[in-house]
Order: structure tokens, then sequence, then C-alpha cells
């Protein structure tokens, strides 16, 4: 699903708000969540999921095209583990 689908999706279930205002409702959504993740904030969302920064250290990479050892420092990568309830609607049988 794209933003875009997300978007419709949300104006179909609240028809009410128009989708310039749905849009931004969205954006900031997005924003917050990107400004919580860089702060180093976890974002937890019961029944869906956590969202998370990890840390990985650094190490030897190799290019791919030339075949040469290249050297990556430390990074920040998100991390998104499944919640119990999101697991579980996924396993259902009959769809």
């Amino acid at each position: 699903m794209t933003k875009s689908q997300l978007i419709n999706e949300l104006i179909n279930h609240a028809s009410h708000i128009s989708h310039k205002d749905m849009t931004q409702i969205v954006e900031t959504i997005f924003d917050s969540m990107s400004h919580a993740l860089k702060a180093g904030d976890r974002i937890e969302l019961r029944g869906f999921g956590t969202f998370e920064v990890r840390v990985r250290e650094p190490r030897m990479g190799r290019n791919p095209k030339s075949g040469s050892k290249v050297e990556l420092g430390i990074r920040k990568v998100p991390f998104f583990k499944a919640g119990k309830e999101l697991k579980e609607k996924l396993n259902e049988s009959g769809e």
C-alpha cells in the first residue's frame, strides 16, 4: 500500500474530511514518527507493532561492482517488530 492509497482508504472511512486535510494528517503522523525515531524514542502502536532505531557497528563491506573492501562506519537503522495482534491477523485461516 502506498501513502496515496492509505489516504484514499482513510477518506473512505471518514468521508467528512477533505483529501487535502487527510493528506496533511497522514504527513503529520509520519513526520512525528520520524522525529521521534530521530530523537531516539521508541514508538509503540498497540496491536500493530513497535518501531525503534538500532545501531549497526562498524564493519568491513564489499563494493559489489568492483569487489573491493569498503569500511562501513556506525549506522542507525529503523527496526519494526510486529505486535501479537497483527501476527494473529496475518495468520488467520479463511482469507
